[in-house]
């Protein structure tokens, strides 16, 4: 009721769902640039960056949520798709441990 309350919807179409979602990525992945592992690792150490990333995280599952909601299906079971049908060309025992697009196992 969030977004109805404000009368969003006329800007919550695919296309600027689509467009929130990379948008809100992006800041997610602005707390990462240029850095290693560790210090990957000492940014979420620290309480108030940790904070920063899990907001634009949220941020992310937000425009998630309301493009499923678009689509009128209400459900995250669109997301179960990933373990049926699209996993045929990943069988576990090439796709263990790799990082391959399936394309190249």
């Amino acid at each position: 009721m969030f977004c109805e309350d404000r009368e969003w919807d006329v800007f919550h179409g695919p296309k600027d769902l689509a467009i929130g979602i990379v948008t809100e990525a992006a800041e997610v992945l602005d707390h990462f640039r240029f850095l290693g592992e560790e210090e990957c690792s000492q940014l979420l150490s620290d309480p108030s960056k940790r904070s920063a990333v899990e907001e634009e995280l949220a941020d992310v599952l937000f425009f998630v949520l309301r493009f499923l909601a678009a689509l009128r299906d209400g459900s995250l079971l669109c997301a179960g798709s990933k373990t049926g049908e699209e996993c045929r060309p990943l069988p576990i025992d090439k796709a263990r441990g790799r990082n391959l697009k399936y394309t190249e196992l």
